[in-house]
């Protein structure tokens, strides 16, 4: 018997109605094809009967299958082919994103990078203050984002929620995040804009996220000038397990060092960690995590206008953070992760006579799940709980005060891919407060395009809600949320080594906290503040053009004024400075097994109030200075020789004055600048691996 022969031609175009040439056209489970030409057309001569599926497969487009019966009559077909969505070339969301992986295509630094800044001295924090829109405010330490101050910038470690992540510490004294760098594998740093999933920050969003399995089993010792401690990391095929322990005094290192400061007892600590990871089958991680550690010191405060050695304030602080959190990957594209936080910071301090004890602590537990509707639809739906406890005590007086509150939220979001060149994404966030009695709902978007070039233009804009401190809600346990509304334009490109992130801001301040009095004597407490903060910050990074050498640019321009805490008019705030600026450079000479790297940290001074003039925040220090220099010496594979110092140059940078509270007899007030701890930080360390190919090191610790 012979078939008549059926003729299958058409034009194939995609959605943009362009011609697509050279798309694959073949009958699915025969070898019978053809290949469309440069104007779309395609022809296809087949002898084959009957109903039959004809395919069309081009790359970068979804793969397009079309039922048709052949008889020995012509058919003539007109296919659109969709755009596939690729994650390797596909747009993402940049604005107000900051990202250290190792992982994502659109990083603005590698977790490396962000330990080796020679300025940061192995705190994380000191680093993140090398990027745009962020401010070093040297006599705090924490972290301050575009014209808000240190609480307004969240902590999370795998998603949960970290209370109290700085060490306490002593007033001007600056604070250091409580954990260990070489514990994270990146992180995702967010200066406004963030994700529905993130709330309790008008700012700022740091998420950190855990090591999963190690690569070996290792041993770390570090030897320091200020200190030492032992890591030991055992790994199994399907486990791991990591235990450390540090020791901190400072003490002998001051005795060698000038300070700026009258230290009775230099800051000492101690900390231990535990790191648990379990894989469950081929589709679950399970992560826990104890972190404890014990701090105190000792320092006299001077008292402007006065000759003595002023007053002795004295912190002993213990403190606990303990999760457990899961990850889990379903089926259909369904994927799971959550857990649960605690974290329990106990302060008892004393000033001359007076004895005050603080406690805070705060319980977390949040279940998230992703749904993958589609390759261009996405959807994340968590639940969140939380519960602060917050308590004061004055010792002697047998006086004692709490708060508690329990705190509800849903939070939705979904990200839709129109085309590798275009997302959008949208996101709510409801919650409640049983202490306020208060909900709210906090709706955000996102969207960014991705040019011809590789470039990209996001959008982000949305509204955020933090809790008042729990210093005042001690006081007026029914304050409500204070608010900020967020607008955010980013241009991001990377390509060929380099990176360039320029972004303007814009953020409406709403419902802040003013009050009388000072701290443990807040008077008036009143929710009547407001303010904005907005600006731009410039990026770029540059790893190709000179060989070896590694470098990054930041500048930043705030301009923010505020109406809050004690103040009563719109001022900018003293941890706001309006221009900022950092150079980072890092270059490795072989023959020498050395890393050498240069930081350079600039701003343009600190507004404070100097009551011998009229109004608030109506003077200005000069400009902050910092020129840092780090060495690393890597004599063998497993062994690394660090050297670092701050301030090379010495500059007396001046964060502020203290004021005396009344006038001396010719009606001035007395002053006392507010400097760095000491002129100089000279940080010296040898760190030591111990494991089977003796070839890893701690480079993640520099």
């Amino acid at each position: 018997m012979v078939f008549a022969q059926t003729v299958v031609n058409g034009i194939v175009r995609n959605q943009k109605s362009e011609l697509v040439p050279g798309v694959n056209v073949y009958l699915k489970g025969t070898y019978t094809g053809t290949t469309s030409a440069s104007d779309g057309t395609f022809e296809l001569l087949t002898i084959d009967q009957g109903l039959h599926t004809l395919v069309f497969q081009s790359i970068g487009y979804k793969t397009l299958e079309v039922s048709i019966r052949l008889s020995g009559e012509k058919i003539e077909l007109f296919p659109l082919l969709r755009e596939a969505i690729n994650e390797l070339t596909a747009v993402t969301i940049t604005a107000g994103a900051l990202e250290a992986s190792d992982e994502n295509k659109a990083v603005v630094l590698r977790p490396l990078d962000i330990v080796t800044v020679p300025s940061a001295m192995g705190d994380i924090i000191g680093a993140f203050q090398t990027l745009p829109g962020t401010a070093t405010v040297g006599n705090d330490g924490r972290l301050f984002v575009r014209g808000g101050d240190a609480s307004e910038t969240a902590i999370f470690i795998d998603g949960l929620k970290v209370g109290n992540a700085f060490g306490t510490t002593a007033s001007n004294v600056p604070a250091r995040t409580r954990f260990n760098p070489n514990l994270f594998k990146g992180s995702f740093f967010s200066t406004g804009g963030y994700s529905a999933e993130f709330g309790h920050a008008l700012s700022s969003a740091l998420s950190l996220n855990s090591v999963d399995i190690p690569m070996r089993s290792q041993g770390d010792l570090s030897i320091m000038g200020i200190g030492g401690g032992y890591s030991q990391t055992l790994v199994g095929e399907n486990n791991s397990i990591t235990a450390s322990a540090n020791f901190v005094d400072l003490a002998p290192y001051q005795k060698l060092i000038s300070q700026n400061f009258d230290w009775e007892r230099a800051p000492q600590s101690w900390d231990a960690e535990l790191l648990a990871r379990q894989k469950i089958g081929n589709n679950t991680l399970l992560k826990a995590y104890l972190h404890t550690e014990n701090g105190s010191m000792k320092i006299w405060q001077p008292r402007p206008g006065s000759d003595d050695r002023g007053t002795l304030l004295g912190v002993n602080n213990r403190y606990t953070f303990t999760q457990t959190s899961l990850k889990h990957t379903a089926v259909n594209d369904w994927s799971f992760y959550g857990g649960i936080s605690y974290s329990d910071n106990i302060d008892d301090l004393s000033a001359d006579q007076i004895q005050i004890s603080n406690r805070n602590r705060l319980l977390h537990s949040k279940a998230v799940a992703v749904k993958g509707l589609s390759d261009r639809v996405s959807i994340k739906t968590g639940f969140e709980h939380f519960l602060f406890n917050y308590s004061e005590a004055l010792a002697e007086e047998g006086f004692k005060r709490e708060v508690a509150d329990h705190q509800w939220a849903l939070f939705s979001e979904a990200d839709l891919y129109l085309s590798n060149s275009l997302i959008f994404r949208t996101g709510i966030r409801a919650g409640h407060s049983a202490l306020a009695g208060q909900s709210w709902v906090d709706p955000r978007l996102s969207l960014a395009f991705k040019f011809k070039h590789e470039g990209q233009l996001s959008f982000a804009a949305g509204r955020y809600s933090q809790m008042p401190l729990e210093e005042f809600r001690i006081i007026e346990p029914e304050l409500n949320n204070t608010e900020a509304v967020h607008y955010i334009l980013n241009y991001f490109l990377s390509k060929n080594g380099r990176t360039l992130r320029a972004e303007s801001f814009y953020k409406d301040y709403s419902h802040l906290i003013n009050f009388e009095g000072q701290r443990f004597q807040y008077r008036n407490i009143r929710q009547r503040g407001h303010g904005y903060a907005r600006g731009f910050d410039v990026f770029f990074r540059d790893q190709k053009t000179f060989k070896s050498t590694d470098y990054w640019i930041t500048y930043s321009f705030v301009d923010s004024k505020r109406q809050f805490a004690g103040f009563q008019s719109m001022v900018q705030p003293g941890f706001a400075p309006r221009h900022n600026a950092s150079v980072v450079i890092k270059h490795f000479i072989a023959p020498l097994k050395s890393q050498v790297g240069i930081s350079y940290v600039i701003n343009d001074g600190y507004n404070y109030t100097n009551p011998n003039l009229a109004g608030e925040m109506n003077a200005r220090t000069r400009g902050f200075r910092d020129l840092s220099l780090g060495w690393s010496y890597l004599p063998k594979p497993n062994l690394i020789i660090h050297l670092a110092c701050s301030n090379v140059l010495g500059r007396d940078n001046i964060f502020g004055h203290q004021f005396s509270p009344t006038p001396d007899e010719s009606g001035r007030y007395a002053s006392l600048p507010i400097r760095q701890t000491a002129p100089r930080f000279v940080f010296l360390g040898i760190f030591l691996t111990f494991s089977k190919d003796k070839t890893a090191n701690q480079l993640n610790n520099l």
